[in-house]
């Protein structure tokens, strides 16, 4: 539980391990955490947008090329700044992600093909490109934990079964389609709930930061 206490100069906050304040640094790391997510909701959605309404024309998988390196710019920015108490976790996320963007990156540049039509043509190379998306997984269940919101609870086993049903070849493309609508609308409506946030509780407890630390050094 952490609670604040108003002085004249700044809030001093109380929290697990000790008192704390949060500073100009922490109120922009935020920013730049939810700036991230935004960038990369906007490119998921514009994206999914184009391709269920015109269709996978060479203009629409050219522009989701470019969709994609957003929101793959988008996501890391958020992944560098997100506060997670298990810096282990923070770190496989992060490892995650780069996986999934070298491979992705990897293809784009090799196959003649535009990135989507190739990934669709070839599922089985999303246990590459898919770790970008098992990163953001991990976002959607880091938030649905901290802040119980009811779009994260949906998209973290969404995301997974909309995948691995993919890779299987078990939905028809009636019900991608709905998975992949869904999972758009809902990323944004996550996205645009985070601007209105108050900025502390994603910060976090930093006793606890600063805890771990500690005890890091100390071993």
């Amino acid at each position: 539980m952490v609670t604040a206490s108003q002085s004249t100069e700044t809030v001093i906050y109380q929290g697990q391990f000790g008192e704390f304040t949060i500073t100009d640094r922490d109120r922009q790391g935020v920013i730049i955490y939810r700036s991230g997510l935004a960038v990369a909701a906007l490119s998921f959605l514009l994206g999914t947008s184009l391709l269920l309404w015109q269709g996978a024309t060479p203009f629409v998988l050219n522009i989701l090329t470019v969709l994609f390196a957003f929101f793959a710019l988008g996501l890391g920015t958020s992944l560098l700044t997100i506060h997670i108490y298990l810096v282990p976790l923070h770190r496989l996320l992060q490892m995650f992600w780069l996986v999934g963007t070298v491979f992705s990156t990897a293809i784009a540049f090799s196959s003649p093909e535009p990135l989507a039509l190739f990934v669709y043509k070839h599922p089985l190379t999303l246990l590459g490109t898919g770790f970008i998306f098992a990163a953001l997984t991990g976002i959607y269940f880091k938030e649905a934990f901290c802040f119980n919101r009811l779009e994260t609870k949906l998209l973290t086993p969404l995301v997974p079964i909309l995948l691995l049903g993919f890779m299987a070849g078990i939905f028809p493309s009636e019900i991608q389609q709905l998975f992949l609508a869904s999972w758009s609308i809902l990323f944004a409506v996550f996205a645009l709930r985070k601007v209105f946030q108050a900025i502390p509780p994603d910060i976090g407890d930093k006793s606890v930061f600063s805890y771990l630390e500690n005890q890091k050094q100390q071993n």
